[in-house]
């Protein structure tokens, strides 16, 4: 019994930085099959895990918000919205004299389409049960997601990017940079009538210790490859 509650307790334990991992690239355009094997079923599980919160209908994630309040105005897809806002925030990086990598360009493609398919498949729930369930598993996916991309050192997403060159450029904590983002980006995405509301609230919470706990499995998994 203690046993097997150690080793919950380790499968559970977050990892406090990004793990060293042997498909890390030297740059932001340094491919190979293996990181490509890694870099795109990471952005494929993080644009599901961001459909799910979207199909539970208990509010989205603050770029979500965004994205579904533009989809209403323009009547267009949240995936294509997605897309749009991506391609946005990355003009933003020209003044701020960020460069994007591979990576940078394939999480506003792959997210965005896999958004799209998330919605197309995935069944509505009806029950509240169901749709926590939904936001749940949500939160886990792109926590997961992120943890394989970010492992793979091809560049952030444009939202990341923008976060780091202005804590960069301003001096303020990334902390502070990434508060001020996201509650500028859910307060428009709410008044174009985005939703808000405990999907929002639960992923705020839990999005931090979803990307260190799949941080930690990432780690574990290679201590055991090593072994």
């Amino acid at each position: 019994m203690k046993d097997a509650l150690k080793r919950f307790l380790s499968a559970i334990r977050p990892h406090p930085t990004v793990p060293e991992t042997p498909w890390r690239a030297s740059s932001k355009w340094d491919l190979s099959p293996r990181r490509l094997a890694i870099l795109l079923p990471g952005l494929f599980i993080f644009g599901l895990g961001d459909s799910l919160l979207i199909v539970a209908q208990l509010g989205n994630a603050p770029w979500t918000v965004l994205a579904q309040g533009i989809s209403i105005k323009l009547g267009i897809s949240i995936g294509y919205a997605t897309l749009f806002v991506s391609l946005i925030v990355l003009s933003l990086w020209i003044p701020l004299k960020e460069k994007p990598g591979f990576g940078t360009l394939a999480n506003i493609l792959v997210i965005a389409s896999a958004i799209d398919i998330g919605i197309s498949l995935f069944p509505k729930p009806s029950a509240l049960a169901e749709r926590l369930a939904y936001v749940l598993l949500g939160i886990s996916l792109v926590g997961f997601g992120s943890a394989l991309y970010i492992t793979c050192g091809l560049g952030p997403g444009p939202r990341d990017g923008l976060m780091t060159a202005l804590h960069h450029r301003s001096g303020i904590t990334v902390g502070k940079v990434r508060a001020a983002i996201e509650i500028t980006v859910l307060t428009l995405g709410w008044v174009l009538g985005g939703k808000i509301g405990l999907g929002t609230v639960l992923f705020a919470l839990l999005i931090g210790y979803s990307v260190a706990l799949s941080f930690g499995v990432v780690s574990r998994q290679i201590g055991r490859a090593h072994v």
